[in-house]
């Protein structure tokens, strides 16, 4: 279960991970899913919560030649999120764009317990969502 929890973080921040396979794994030795559920969810969201923090702190630096986002790039973000909001953190689970989107809830300083709880409900769907396919499908090779 740490593993889970450790894996589930990691592939929240920016570093790849595969935590859906890990949960399917964990499911398949006989943990309960409700615990796998509660562990994976707690852990993605806390790393996106990580890219919430590193968000807010990396907006001191964003006129340093080394800072990863051109102004443009950075003024384009601000438009999208201007033009989606907070509701944009609800698309967090997804790959390769929800971890950008949680480094902008950071940029734009969306407050922590409404990043927070979009997040959780994100990341809490689809971990059930992962979990109701393992059961229809994984059952069987279990």
């Amino acid at each position: 279960m740490l593993t889970l929890f450790l894996v589930a973080l990691a592939s929240a921040t920016l570093l790849p991970g595969g935590s859906e396979v890990w949960l399917a794994r964990e499911w398949c030795q006989g943990h309960p899913g409700g615990m796998l559920w509660v562990v994976a969810t707690a852990g993605n969201s806390l790393g996106s919560l990580i890219n919430v923090a590193l968000g807010r702190y990396a907006r001191h630096f964003q006129g340093r030649r080394w800072f990863p986002v051109s102004p443009a790039g950075l003024a384009r973000g601000e438009r999208w999120y201007c033009h989606f909001g907070e509701w944009s953190l609800l698309l967090a689970w997804m790959p390769v764009v929800g971890d950008p989107l949680t480094v902008l809830a950071g940029v734009f300083r969306l407050p922590w317990w409404r990043a927070a709880a979009l997040i959780l409900v994100a990341k809490g769907s689809r971990y059930a969502l992962v979990l109701m396919l393992a059961e229809a499908w994984l059952a069987p090779l279990c």
